[in-house]
């Protein structure tokens, strides 16, 4: 049973001040009888709830899988920068978060939810759950390099990196290469190949766990995941 309150902020109809407002002003019903008690508590599966003539329904969870554009912060709230959240304008809810961060520059697969533990399985560095990014970089990639990221090296004074997955697409000048990780240290990718003088010229994520992204999704778009998607996921 959930407070009436909290149910309707919940599920984005505003914040619990103002549906407590709704709820003052008899503009909230509950299986058609107007319910003028913010604390007063009801079933998300068996009752009806109408909120300004608006029928709310209720989800616990949200899992949303959002195709990450360019000049966009993995954060739910920046005072310079428009953040993910904003990009998600066909949903109002209030508690949703990025799983992880992707970098300003850094394009792809992020996941939004309001469910924490289920960030917390994906992101915990016990879990070890590989991430596969499309890469392109500033040089020849070569089968040293593909040898060195296997066997884990020291990256920098900070950073040693764990064995790492590298598959070459092409090699030349510009190369372009999947990288799949197992961690995410701050500006893992660019840092290792920086470590082989190779800079990153372009970064997008495609895969998390067993989660890929949908690649008819175009940059700033998004949908809720599939039940399949979610069994992946978990």
């Amino acid at each position: 049973m959930l407070r009436l309150d909290k149910y309707l902020a919940d599920m984005g109809l505003g914040t619990r001040t103002e549906v407590k407002q709704f709820i003052k002003k008899g503009q909230v019903l509950v299986n058609e009888e107007i319910v003028k008690k913010p604390e007063y508590k009801v079933s998300a599966v068996e009752d009806e709830i109408v909120c300004c003539g608006k029928k709310v329904g209720y989800t616990e969870f949200e899992y949303i899988m959002l195709n990450k554009p360019q000049g966009v912060v993995s954060a739910t709230q920046d005072e310079r920068d428009k953040t993910v959240l904003d990009l998600i304008t066909e949903h109002d809810r209030k508690d949703l978060f990025p799983v992880g961060r992707l970098d300003k520059d850094t394009e792809g697969l992020l996941l939004l939810t309001n469910d924490g533990k289920l960030a917390h399985e994906l992101l915990s560095p016990k879990k070890h759950v590989p991430k596969t990014y499309f890469v392109i970089v500033d040089g020849v990639v070569t089968k040293e390099d593909v040898d060195l990221f296997a066997e884990g090296f020291q990256v920098d004074a900070e950073l040693f990196s764990k064995p790492a997955q590298l598959k070459i697409l092409e090699a030349k000048e510009q190369s372009e290469v999947y990288l799949t990780i197992t961690e995410g240290k701050f500006h893992q990718v660019k840092r290792m190949f920086q470590s082989v003088n190779k800079p990153v010229l372009y970064l997008k994520r495609v895969q998390m766990g067993r989660l890929k992204l949908d690649e008819t999704l175009k940059l700033g778009q998004y949908r809720q995941l599939t039940e399949e998607e979610l069994a992946l996921l978990r």
